[in-house]
Formats: C-alpha cells, sequence, structure tokens
C-alpha cells in the first residue's frame, strides 16, 4: 500500500499543474543541492521525507501548512 503522503503531494502538484520533475528542481535550487526526481518519488514512496522538505514543497506551491486542535470542537 502507498504511503498517504506520496497521493497528497502528488494531488497538490497537479492542482497547481505542475509536475513532480518541476517541484524537484525547484527545490534543488531553493536547497542549493542537487535534487532528483528519484528522490523525491523515492522518499514520497517510503514515507521518509522530511517536515523540513515538506515546507519547502508547500512554499512552492504557495500553501500554507496549518495545525489545529482537532479535540476542541
Amino acid at each position: 500500500m502507498r504511503n498517504p503522503i506520496l497521493n497528497e503531494i502528488k494531488n497538490l502538484v497537479a492542482d497547481k499543474d505542475y509536475t513532480l520533475t518541476k517541484l524537484a528542481n525547484e527545490m534543488g535550487k531553493r536547497l542549493n543541492k542537487n535534487y532528483s526526481l528519484a528522490s523525491l518519488s523515492q522518499k514520497l514512496r517510503n514515507g521518509t521525507i522530511s517536515y523540513k522538505e515538506v515546507r519547502l514543497i508547500a512554499d512552492i506551491l504557495e500553501y500554507k501548512i496549518i495545525f489545529y486542535d482537532v479535540s476542541k470542537k
């Protein structure tokens, strides 16, 4: 079974008319290192992507990560 983060990121990328390749390239530019589609895909498949990388993806795609207390209604 796939890791849910893979599907979530793929949906966000598609909603912004982006590609994972373009996303990986932009991440590499912003991190000032070689960041390949293969490494991004592997991290998404394995569920090993870091929170720092998820924040960067959100920034690139112009999303905001929000935490909210689900125990309060």
